[in-house]
């Protein structure tokens, strides 16, 4: 639009120049036309008119009141300017509100039906309709043009919105999703390993005086413990595999390693400690390799009041390989529910078995404990046992949650008196 305004006031003068050499009038014509296409050339410089704006600003308002003057002057001075109307139009309706654009750009057409008129040497309808038909032609265009590009910057608004929103969103899930994940292997590992540390050293002063043998057991306990949660701190701010499937160990193998060691941390020296702490030990709702110490000792003379679990494990199928993150879940399902085994149940027996079954790999955790009544829901408290003491903690929904990562079912069947199987299934990805 910009260059065909300067081709139209260049053709403009020039028809002049041609038709009318050497009259006085021309060296104003010829200045005019400078000066209206100097004002022309400011346009671009002051800036349009913003789409949010309702009003111009009066700098603009000044200039195109001076482009328009020039322009009129131009016109009655020379009739062949009218030609730069239509650019004139366009300039006006980016400028003005609709309605006062609209205004302006009749009274433009009024000056160019009289410029044509003044040109022609007798009465012509195209002269009196065509203008008019132009500059209506002309505003519709734009106006349709503007529409189109409000529209697309609604769209385009929405969209940046949107983007952002969704951003936005994707990082609020990813830290909820990262803060559960640190909350859960922080509860199966870390807690867990300092909660046996402390029962261990509490034991250990205890009974410091009346058996010294068995407190030095307590402390190397305690010493070993804090190596093994050491090695999951490393590995957990690395990201790794729990440290029990660490240098390429099986899940099965890892299975049995903590039903052994489970099973062994009740061994205590001369009876003064009758649930001691293992790797693979217990607290409500899950514990890590680090392990926790679930009994109580006693002072001199005194008895314990719980004792470790016989745990044994099995493996049904025939096995196959399973991706890290299945590993590591299973073992972390199979430290917690013997956690709650251990912390909970007052089991004698418990049994853990993993089963291949072609399409899916189960763990089952059965025990002959006390049961209770399962929750409702995942992740729901579970109703008071038989006893009347509360299955509460983060174990539970931290299970649930893994097998939800996975797409698996976590099973939970137990009665108050009966014993509690509690069961883990994860489908796996057929190889064709």
């Amino acid at each position: 639009m910009h260059l065909a305004f300067f081709l139209l006031l260049g053709a403009s003068l020039s028809r002049f120049l041609i038709r009318h050499p050497g009259e006085p009038r021309t060296p104003w014509i010829i200045a005019l036309s400078l000066a209206l296409a100097l004002l022309y050339v400011l346009g671009p410089a002051l800036g349009s008119r913003p789409h949010d704006e309702p009003r111009p600003t009066a700098r603009r308002l000044l200039w195109l009141g001076a482009v328009v003057a020039t322009w009129v002057v131009l016109v009655l001075l020379a009739p062949s300017f009218a030609w730069c109307a239509v650019p004139l139009f366009y300039t006006g309706l980016r400028t003005l509100p609709a309605g006062a654009a609209s205004l302006l750009v009749g009274l433009l057409t009024v000056f160019v039906v009289v410029a044509q008129l003044r040109l022609s040497t007798g009465f012509d309808p195209n002269l009196v309709l065509a203008p008019p038909a132009v500059a209506a032609l002309a505003t519709a265009v734009f106006v349709h043009m503007e529409r189109q590009a409000a529209r697309q910057r609604a769209l385009i608004d929405d969209l940046i919105r949107t983007r952002r929103e969704l951003a936005a969103t994707e990082r609020r899930e990813g830290t909820l999703t990262e803060r559960q994940r640190l909350s859960m292997e922080i509860h199966d590992t870390l807690a867990q390993g300092l909660s046996s540390q402390q029962m261990l050293l509490q034991a250990a002063d205890r009974i410091w005086d009346s058996a010294p043998a068995t407190a030095r057991g307590h402390i190397r306990t305690a010493t070993e413990i804090t190596a093994r949660n050491l090695a999951e701190a490393r590995r957990f701010v690395h990201d790794l595999a729990p440290a029990d499937l660490a240098d390429g160990t099986s899940l099965p193998e890892a299975l049995r390693e903590l039903a052994t060691r489970t099973s062994e941390s009740g061994a205590g020296s001369g009876g003064a400690l009758d649930a001691g702490a293992g790797s693979g030990g217990a607290l409500d709702a899950g514990a890590g390799s680090g392990g926790a110490l679930d009994a109580t000792t006693a002072a001199a003379g005194g008895s314990a009041t719980r004792a470790a679990p016989s745990v044994r494990f099995h493996q049904d199928g025939t096995p196959a390989p399973l991706p890290d993150r299945v590993q590591s879940a299973l073992l972390r399902i199979a430290q917690g529910a013997l956690a709650n085994v251990r912390e909970h149940a007052a089991a004698t027996t418990c049994t853990l078995t993993l089963t291949y079954l072609g399409d899916q790999v189960v763990l089952d955790i059965a025990d002959d404990g006390r049961g209770f009544t399962p929750p409702s829901a995942p992740g729901a408290p579970a109703s008071p046992p038989a006893s009347g003491r509360r299955v509460r903690g983060h174990g539970l929904p931290a299970m649930h949650a893994r097998m939800r990562q996975l797409g698996g079912t976590l099973t939970i069947e137990s009665a108050p008196g009966e014993g509690t199987v509690l069961s883990a299934a994860v489908p796996l990805e057929r190889n064709p």
